[in-house]
């Protein structure tokens, strides 16, 4: 176990004295403190108080010092913007030259020629609306499955979750019921898009549905 320095100013070793900021002893060579801060203002407190609290009346004082600081920093910013004067700016009111209103004259016109009217044709506007698709019946081909949603949360959910993927420009959206395929597992609505011959063009079609936000969607073959 290491030997700690006395408080008294001797070697607790050989009981030589030492002075209060000596490092080692001169006798035996232990060392009796570790320079630093702490340590010498420690050792000046105790020369001229003869008592001493701790080492953590320092970090104590100097927070201390720190908030006085701080409050009279705040006492004099409040005091000088309490001091500074208002500025309130006048606008000039001084009443702006007015004009003379002139006179119309009459100016003699042109006797109008009255001019036929071109006719205008108008064209229907037609508005394309995006609906979604049914799959076809009795057939089995490839898709993309976009999501699968239990049954109990019902067909309006999947119906929606199908509108925002027409929206986002997946292709040829729809909704089926699970239970009517035998590739799929019963108890859920099913949000497809598309209908692929290939294994390759449905993966294909994923790609580009991962490019409109839909980077879960993936290929399966769906077995009426």
């Amino acid at each position: 176990m290491p030997e700690t320095p006395e408080p008294q100013g001797r070697c607790p070793r050989c009981g030589s004295p030492a002075e209060p900021l000596q490092e080692y002893c001169l006798e035996c060579g232990l060392r009796l403190r570790t320079p630093g801060v702490v340590p010498a203002l420690a050792a000046g407190w105790q020369r001229r108080l003869r008592w001493y609290p701790g080492d953590w009346i320092w970090p104590s004082l100097l927070a201390l010092v720190v908030a006085i600081l701080a409050g009279a920093g705040a006492i004099l910013w409040t005091m000088d913007a309490e001091s500074a004067p208002g500025e309130t700016l006048v606008g000039d009111t001084s009443q702006l030259p007015t004009l003379a209103e002139a006179t119309p004259t009459a100016i003699p016109t042109a006797p109008t020629v009255p001019t036929a009217a071109a006719p205008t044709t108008t064209t229907p506007q037609t508005e394309r609306t995006r609906a979604l698709v049914a799959w076809p019946e009795g057939q089995s081909s490839w898709t993309l499955v976009v999501a699968s949603l239990p049954a109990s949360s019902g067909r309006k959910a999947a119906v929606a979750k199908a509108k925002q993927a027409l929206n986002a420009g997946l292709p040829k959206v729809g909704v089926v019921d699970s239970s009517k395929f035998s590739s799929l597992h019963p108890g859920y609505f099913v949000v497809f898009s598309g209908t692929y011959d290939s294994l390759s063009e449905a993966q294909d079609a994923a790609s580009r549905a991962a490019q409109k936000g839909y980077g879960n969607a993936y290929a399966r073959r769906l077995t009426a």
